[in-house]
Formats: C-alpha cells, structure tokens, sequence
C-alpha cells in the first residue's frame, strides 16, 4: 500500500484580474449601459482581456455598439482593434473619436497597424497613419508598399539586432540602456557590416552565459531569413515545419528588414485553416457579422454550380427512367448507393486538402496516396457491399436486387476514394485552391457514377 503524502496538494493559482466572458457579466455591462453608467462599465470592462472586449462588440448590435464605444468614452485599448474581425473593424474605427483613435494605435507595433489599416478606406487610413510618429508613420507606409498576404505586410519593423563581433555583455548592456524594446521579441538578430542577418541568439543563452562569451558563440543551430515578398502561408508553414519561435526578414539585397514572431505566423496559419474549412463548405469568407446581402452573394455561386451537378446527376436518372418504372425499388435503393459514395468522397477529399495545405502531399507520393485511396474505397465498398447485399435480399425478397445494389457499391465507393485524393491534386496543379471547389466536384462524380453503376447494372440483369 502506498504512503499517503502528508502534505496537500497546492492551490492552483488562478488570475483573479481576468473575468472571462460570460452571460452573467455581459448582463451587467448590458445593464450598466441601459441606465448609462460609465463608471459600472468601467469597473465591469477594466479586468477584460483586449480579445474578450472584441468578442463583446462582435456579439452585440450595431445600436449596442456604438452606445457601448460613446459610453466607454477615452478609454479604448488599440489591442481591441487588434482582435477585432475585419467585418467590423471599420465601423468600430469609424465611431472613434480622433483623439482616441490616436491614442489607441500610438502604442500598437508596426505590425499590428499594418493589419489594422490595410483594409481600410483611405480616409481612415490617414486618420490612423496621422496619428503615428513621424518615424513610426514611415515604417508602416513603406510595409503597405509590399504585397498584400507577403511577409513585409507581416513582419513588425521593430528588431533587436547586434553587430557580429558583440559579447553577450555587450546586448545585456545595450538591451539595459535602450529607451525603448519591442514589447515581444524572443531573439537577438546578429547582423554583419552590411545589416545581412548571420545568426539568432536566444534570450535564454544570452541569459545563461557569462558575459565575456561571444554572441557568435551561441546562435541557434537552426537559421532561416524570409524574403520580404514570401507567401505568408509559406511563412507559416516554415514557422510550423522548422518550430521556428522568430526569423528575419530581408529584402531583395538580403538586408534586415524586420522580423516575423510565431504569434503571427500562427494566426495566419489558423486563418489559412479557416478558410480551406469554409471553401470546403462553399460558404467563403464570410463571417458572423456579415450582412444577409453579403452572406447571399458568396454562397450564391456554389450553389448554383451544386444546382448545375444536380441537374446533371438528375439527367442521368432520366436515361433510365423505364427501368425504374418497372421496378420501383432501384428508386428506394439508389440513393444509398449515391450517399455511401458522396460519404466516402468527402473523407478522402479531406485528407487530400489537409495533406497539400501542409505540403505533406507532393509529386514524389502522390501516386501511392492515391493507390492507398483507392484501395481504401475497394475495401470499405466489399464490407458495405456485402450489408447491403443481405439488406437487398431481405428488404425485397430475391437474391438478384442483392447482387446488383453490392455491386455498385464498390464501384462507387473506388470510383469515390479516387477521385477524392485525385480531385484536389488536379486543382492544385492548375493553381487553383483545391479547397474551393473540390467537394462539389466529387460529389458529381460519385452521385453519376453510383446511379449510372447501380440503375445500368439493373437494367442489364433484372430487366
């Protein structure tokens, strides 16, 4: 029997500062609204994390909002604008009062008002970008002469970097004296004469060495710049592959530019995710804050491709429209065969668009991917071919019906696997998002292939 430890377990820690968003308090700020209360909502929004606020103005109104922002008055955090979904933002910035909007962005990093002002109307572009430094104002400007979705529209300018030759004295020296450091940085970017990056020193080496040891001395092993023009969806993956924490930014000289932290490049990669999620969907990019007109016009075009492949699969059941006549159960039966293959489609059109957006999926394996789906569908279609089989034999009393319907079903359910894993890949190498479009694609295929399989196979042995 063990020995009972003595001592108790210690208290969890929590963080009283922080309240999470809840029912309850949005109700008393709802409350403290109502009756105008600024110091209630004060008090109730002071502990609130930037990204909680932004959820809350997401969630409410447009007629809440804007009592909410007039109300809360001069205190308005520019990480608030940070969280805020882009669907939103410009309405949110467009209610700010100069004065607080200058106050607001003052304290952001480049980054942050990159990501702010991109999307905005010129007009409030200039309200934002007039409410910088002049030093600050530049940095910004020259990162919106970049590519959008490039690096330089992701990096933050500000960097600590060191020159080559230094000690770990000399950056804990000059770190110490600087009147001013990021507010995150994790590395130290060591820089030859010309300002090309040659190394990252981590702040826990620097930490944990003796003053006299060469910077040179404890780089990283694992070094990567990023041109200024990359993908951002190729930083991300770097970021990803590499379990890369910071990496410079060069220009086409190869000098130091700025740096890209994982907190960025994570959020691309949830927004990459998120988006492949809704083009599989054929939803877009829309978001909860759309308008009904907005929402209409980017499901509208997905739709009308799904009714234009329904007509299709629909014209295929036409051709057989006698044989159904005579026997009115293929039409009970059909639509199993058509939803098992639409079902099994899916599940390898999702493999293959997670495997390409990770670039797990290349040229040198796609060729066993696709065998291995095929394969997959082959077995999967024998398991259900024989349930169904039975299910055929005993729902309608003859062996026949059994055969045929078992039939199709592997048919199908190869015919599914296949074109699951090769769809994405087509699209893909004709440069389009395979996320876009390949779900309608595949469930064409295998709703015209089932019902041709199934109805043809009929009229050939029981008709």
């Amino acid at each position: 029997m063990a020995e009972q430890d003595d001592h108790p377990a210690p208290e969890v820690e929590r963080d009283e500062d922080h309240q999470p968003l809840n029912r309850q308090l949005i109700s008393r700020i709802m409350y403290a609204l109502e009756t105008g209360d600024r110091e209630m909502l004060w008090a109730e929004m002071e502990p609130l994390h930037a990204a909680d606020i932004a959820d809350l103005l997401e969630q409410s109104n447009a007629y809440d909002r804007r009592r909410l922002i007039a109300l809360y008055g001069q205190e308005f955090d520019g990480d608030i604008l940070s969280e805020l979904d882009e669907s939103i933002r410009e309405e949110v910035i467009g209610l700010l009062t100069p004065e607080v909007l200058a106050e607001a962005v003052r304290d952001l990093d480049s980054d942050d008002v990159v990501d702010l002002v991109e999307d905005l109307e010129d007009q409030q572009q200039e309200a934002i970008l007039s409410a910088l430094e002049d030093s600050d104002r530049t940095l910004v400007q020259q990162s919106l002469t970049y590519p959008e979705y490039s690096a330089g529209r992701l990096m933050q300018r500000e960097v600590v970097m060191a020159p080559e030759h230094w000690t770990v004295g000399d950056a804990i020296d000059f770190m110490r004296n600087a009147e001013e450091l990021p507010e995150q940085f994790y590395h130290i970017v060591l820089v030859d004469p010309r300002l090309h990056p040659v190394g990252n020193v981590t702040l826990g080496r620097i930490m944990a060495s003796r003053r006299e040891v060469a910077l040179k001395d404890i780089v990283e092993e694992t070094f990567h710049t990023i041109p200024v023009t990359r993908y951002e969806g190729d930083v991300a993956y770097m970021f990803n592959q590499y379990h890369l924490i910071s990496a410079p930014v060069v220009d086409e000289e190869g000098r130091l530019v700025g740096v890209i932290t994982i907190d960025d490049a994570m959020a691309v990669l949830d927004e990459e995710h998120e988006e492949d999620i809704m083009r599989l969907a054929g939803v877009g990019e829309g978001g909860l804050n759309d308008s009904v007109i907005e929402t209409s016009k980017q499901r509208v075009p997905w739709l009308a491709v799904n009714l234009g492949t329904a007509i299709l699969a629909s014209a295929v059941i036409a051709l057989f429209e006698a044989q159904i006549a005579q026997l009115v159960a293929l039409a009970v039966l059909m639509p199993i065969v058509a939803s098992m293959g639409g079902n099994a489609g899916t599940q390898s059109l999702t493999v293959a668009v997670r495997a390409l957006a990770t670039k797990d999926l290349t040229g040198s394996n796609v060729w066993r991917v696709l065998m291995r789906e095929t394969t997959v569908g082959l077995i999967n279609g024998l398991i259900f071919a024989l349930v169904m089989g039975v299910v055929g034999m005993l729902w309608f009393g003859g062996p026949e019906l059994g055969y045929v319907i078992a039939a199709a079903m592997v048919i199908n359910l190869v015919v599914a696997g296949l074109a699951g894993a090769a769809i994405p890949v087509i699209m893909d190498r004709m440069g389009i998002d395979p996320a876009l479009g390949s779900g309608t694609f595949v469930t064409t295929v295998t709703d015209v292939v089932g019902f041709f399989a199934f109805l043809g196979l009929a009229t050939v042995f029981l008709l």
